[in-house]
């Protein structure tokens, strides 16, 4: 008979998470794991496999978490407006307890380069080029932007955002404004 887990699956991988958010994958040992989640390391393997089956389900963690701002972001009918507000939504969202983070996403990106895992790399690509559609999608709303346009405009905003997710682990939050501000201003 199977055992019960003694756990909540959403709540560990809550923690898990914030495990990687903070130290990186590379630097976040299945010990450090265990000590977080609260479970011992047969839980871990049993439950998810490995390591990096705890990394992927803490990105579906962390995209249910972001679901809030890229689902405003997602029914905005404010064209570049709502990108904007997008922007500054990240930035609250990435502060925890007067911390930025930054994003986990562009962090894991950032720190494990291209020789990546490539089952962490195509679910990391997978979600930049989710939040790709959705600036491309709200730039189709300005009717005078043609395909082109806007292509080359939700890379810049693309570019732009990773850029921010690194800043604000840095700047001022006047600085990551000014960022912003000037960003758009190129639209």
């Amino acid at each position: 008979m199977a055992r019960k887990k003694q756990y909540i699956e959403q709540e560990v991988l809550e923690k898990a998470m914030s495990l990687f958010w903070r130290n990186g994958y590379e630097n976040t040992s299945v010990r450090m794991l265990e000590k977080e989640m609260g479970i011992n390391q047969f839980s871990i393997y049993a439950s998810f496999g490995s390591k990096q089956g705890v990394f992927l389900e803490s990105i579906n963690t962390y995209k249910k978490k972001i679901h809030r701002i890229t689902d405003k972001l997602e029914k905005s009918q404010n064209g570049v407006a709502g990108i904007k507000q997008y922007f500054y939504d990240f930035l609250e969202f990435s502060e925890e307890n007067n911390v930025c983070k930054g994003c986990l996403i562009t962090n894991t990106v950032n720190e494990l380069g291209q020789n990546a895992d490539p089952i962490l790399m195509t679910e990391l690509s997978k979600f930049a080029n989710d939040i790709k559609q959705l600036f491309k999608k709200n730039l189709k709303q300005d009717s005078k932007k043609d395909i082109e346009t806007i292509e080359s405009e939700s890379n810049y905003l693309m570019t732009s955002i990773l850029g921010i997710s690194v800043a604000s682990k840095i700047f001022t939050k006047k600085q990551l404004e000014d960022a912003i501000e000037t960003a758009f201003k190129n639209l």
